[in-house]
């Protein structure tokens, strides 16, 4: 009896966990540019995010692309997946250059003879990878 209730409790823990943490995610897609220098990957804690273009000399590495999955996913959490993605590439910083919401997909709803279509809004956010010279 007293292992079930362990087991029922450790379930709900976990549930409510999962219910809490699980939706909120950021998905990120990096692009290099083509002819473009390549580095070997840097430390996501030392990459900065920028809101615009450093004075100091730089390199353009590619874009990082980042979308949250709802709007209450926390800036924190937004920046840490910019800086991940970043680092991948060995930047140094991240430049966010677009930060709107705009149409990410869509859905057909109803019967053959009288479907719609409905858009999907959400968030997204593009940044250039740069590596200080």
């Amino acid at each position: 009896m007293n292992t079930a209730l362990r087991y029922v409790t450790l379930f709900a823990a976990a549930a409510t966990l999962w219910l809490t943490t699980g939706c909120n995610t950021v998905s990120t897609s990096v692009r290099q540019d083509i002819g473009g220098p390549t580095y070997p990957p840097s430390d996501p804690a030392l990459v900065q995010i920028l809101r615009v273009a450093p004075t100091r000399a730089h390199v353009r590495l590619g874009e990082v692309q980042a979308q949250p999955s709802s709007d209450s996913v926390p800036v924190t959490e937004i920046e840490a997946a910019l800086r991940k993605a970043a680092a991948k590439m060995g930047a140094d910083a991240a430049v966010v250059v677009y930060d709107k919401t705009q149409t990410t997909g869509a859905y057909v709803t109803g019967p053959w003879w009288g479907r719609s279509v409905q858009t999907v809004q959400g968030r997204v956010i593009i940044a250039v990878a740069i590596k200080y010279t």
